[in-house]
C-alpha cells in the first residue's frame, strides 16, 4: 500500500472513530428544548388521514397520548413504530392512543402504514407538522421525535430517537399509575 492510500485510509479512520465517539456522548435531550403550546392548542392542532379526512388531537382528549413525528425514509423510525403498534393495541384499552405525524405525501404514508400494518392512525398535515414539532420542542427537526401527553394535554416528555419497547412501555406504567 503506498503512503497516499495509507493517508487516506488513516484519515477515514479517525473521522468515523471522531464520530462515533461524538455521537456516544451526546444524547437525545440536546436537541429538545421547553414546549411552547397550551394545551387547547394541542388539542386544536389539525392534520388529515391519508385519505384527506380531517382529523385533530382533540379527539383523543381524555387520553395518554403517545404522538410520533416521522418518516418513511427514516430508519429509526421504521424500526420502533412495530413496537409502537404492539404497545397501541396492549394499552389502548387503558386509555393510552398513539398517533403519527408525518409531513409526507398522503399517498406515500398510507402505503407505508399498510405495508407495516400500522393500526394506530397516521396523519398529515406538511407544515404543521414541522411546526407543531418545534413547538413540542423538537429545536432541531430530528426525526423520530416522540411526545407524551397526559390526559389534560401537558406534556410530560419529549424524546428525540427511537424509544425501545421496554422503555417506552415502562414510561407507559408510570404515567398511567399516577
Amino acid at each position: 500500500m503506498n503512503a497516499g492510500r495509507l493517508y487516506v485510509l488513516v484519515g477515514a479512520i479517525a473521522v468515523a472513530a471522531g464520530t462515533a465517539m461524538w455521537l456516544g456522548s451526546h444524547k437525545a435531550g440536546p436537541a429538545t428544548g421547553p414546549a411552547n403550546i397550551s394545551p387547547s392548542a394541542l388539542f386544536a392542532a389539525s392534520f388529515t388521514d391519508p385519505r384527506g379526512g380531517p382529523s385533530s388531537l382533540g379527539r383523543f382528549q381524555g387520553k395518554i397520548l403517545v404522538v410520533n413525528f416521522w418518516a418513511t425514509w427514516c430508519a429509526p423510525c421504521r424500526e420502533e413504530m412495530p413496537a409502537f403498534n404492539r404497545l397501541q393495541a396492549r394499552w389502548a384499552g387503558r386509555g393510552v392512543q398513539f398517533v403519527g405525524l408525518s409531513d409526507e405525501d398522503p399517498a406515500r404514508v398510507e402505503r407505508f402504514g399498510r405495508d407495516l400494518a400500522i393500526g394506530y392512525p397516521l396523519w398529515v398535515g406538511g407544515d404543521e407538522v414541522g411546526s407543531l414539532s418545534r413547538r413540542l420542542g423538537n429545536r432541531l427537526g430530528v426525526l423520530p421525535f416522540t411526545v407524551l401527553v397526559d390526559r389534560q394535554g401537558h406534556i410530560l416528555e419529549s424524546r428525540v430517537g427511537p424509544y425501545s419497547e421496554d422503555m417506552l412501555e415502562n414510561r407507559l406504567a408510570a404515567i398511567s399509575a399516577n
